[in-house]
């Protein structure tokens, strides 16, 4: 019953929280990501996500439709076994994100994580365990792409799969499903871009540009890695990122004071290398970063990374990274700045920095991005809906809209009228 499947949510929740130092570390020695950070988002968050959709379950409203004549009452049904495929960077956040509403809607799951920070998924496995759970309804594969991934993907049985990961891997999914029709939801990469306007408090404008690159050492789908600033405040604001980027403090990640870690991957800090190294080569100009701290030759780190760009045939503007590496450049006029901003195959988040309500407005509605944040960047809330366009992906994370990622809607029409059903040949 739907209540049970509430309180298994509760019960999932407080586990959680009961481990989260332990959930904090592992993620940290798993991604690199500093300790104060895991325990903020990925432990906290995880945390929330459990209880937000053991809330809903009690609150779902019926759906009915009185009509002359009739009653049409909408009944929600579980797709059955739900493929939940997560990548690195989130590893318990992003599972949690899935796992709670394909069981609260009644579905068995299968979950996949990425290879290489596998030890929250685990930690996941034995706390629904303990918290009651039946045997079969949340279940844990390990491997690679190639083989356990296409495995879920393909199988029959398999009526719905989520996936959040990259584009190219996301083809591959969308191609092996071509047999078993099984709906999909991808959330995939982007190249988000933030807008600072010459009327943009330039203090928080900075602020989320930080955020947006060289938070969690930029390795999130959502960094705002391509910064368009209107040109009559460009200079000033180059100025603040690079004293910024100056005083971030690297290191350990179990360090309390660090702010940025190592990357995830050493192919990931030797790709950064070689596309900062292309993007100079092609005329951008290195402000600071661009390369290995010094002391710090020995581990998978690099330094937060701003490139000025003369336009967007520069190669920094155009791959995403998953690495501290912002792309900064001109635009003169808020119609530039849009065609600037969604001159890109992906859509999933924006930023817009302006103290003009109206203008804030015209370009969140202009901007092609499935989020767009005014004066701030990287709010996420299990209560609203993520997702993006273009190769950014389709389907939904979170809020109301992915129950509809986990059920099939069946109609069901009751006639009212005390008359039979009149002339068969006529359509009511």
């Amino acid at each position: 019953p739907l209540e049970e499947r509430a309180r298994s949510l509760d019960r999932i929740a407080n586990a959680l929280e009961a481990r989260s130092d332990e959930i904090a570390e592992l993620e940290s020695r798993d991604t690199g990501k500093p300790l104060a950070l895991a325990r903020a988002v990925d432990a906290a968050r995880s945390v929330l996500n459990f209880r937000f959709f053991a809330e809903l379950g009690r609150e779902l409203p019926d759906e009915q439709y009185k009509m002359e004549d009739a009653l049409n009452i909408v009944v929600r049904k579980p797709v059955g076994v739900a493929g939940l495929i997560t990548p690195w960077n989130l590893p318990l956040y992003l599972l949690s994100w899935k796992v709670a509403p394909a069981i609260l809607m009644g579905n068995a799951v299968v979950c996949k994580p990425s290879r290489l920070t596998p030890l929250t998924a685990n930690l996941l496995a034995e706390v629904v365990t303990d918290a009651g759970l039946p045997a079969g309804v949340v279940n844990l594969v390990h491997g690679s792409g190639s083989a356990c991934g296409n495995a879920l993907v393909e199988h029959p049985a398999v009526g719905a799969i989520s996936f959040t990961g990259g584009t190219e891997a996301a083809r591959h999914v969308v191609a092996n499903t071509a047999n078993n029709f099984a709906h999909l939801s991808l959330e995939l990469g982007g190249k988000s871009p933030i807008l600072v306007f010459d009327d943009a408090d330039l203090e928080g404008a900075v602020n989320g540009a930080v955020a947006g690159n060289f938070g969690a050492s930029g390795q999130s789908c959502v960094a705002g890695s391509r910064v368009f600033v209107q040109s009559g405040i460009y200079a000033d604001f180059i100025d603040a990122v690079v004293q910024r980027a100056e005083q971030v403090r690297i290191g350990d990640p179990l360090e309390a004071d660090t702010q940025m870690g190592p990357l995830a991957t050493q192919a990931q800090r030797d790709r950064a290398e070689e596309v900062v190294a292309e993007s100079v080569a092609q005329g951008a100009t290195l402000h600071t970063g661009g390369g290995r701290p010094p002391g710090l030759e020995a581990g998978w780190y690099f330094q937060p990374t701003l490139l000025g760009c003369p336009d967007q045939s520069i190669r920094s503007t155009q791959v995403e990274l998953f690495a501290p590496v912002m792309s900064a450049l001109k635009f003169e006029t808020e119609e530039e700045g849009i065609a600037l901003a969604n001159d890109t195959v992906f859509g999933l988040g924006a930023g817009v920095f302006t103290e003009n309500l109206a203008r804030a407005h015209r370009v969140a509605a202009a901007v092609h991005s499935g989020i767009v944040w005014i004066n701030t960047y990287r709010a996420i809330s299990p209560i609203s809906p993520f997702g993006g366009y273009g190769q950014s992906g389709y389907g939904r994370e979170a809020g109301l809209d992915v129950i509809q990622e986990f059920t099939r809607t069946k109609a069901v029409w009751v006639n009212t009228s005390s008359a039979p059903m009149a002339n068969p040949f006529v359509m009511r």
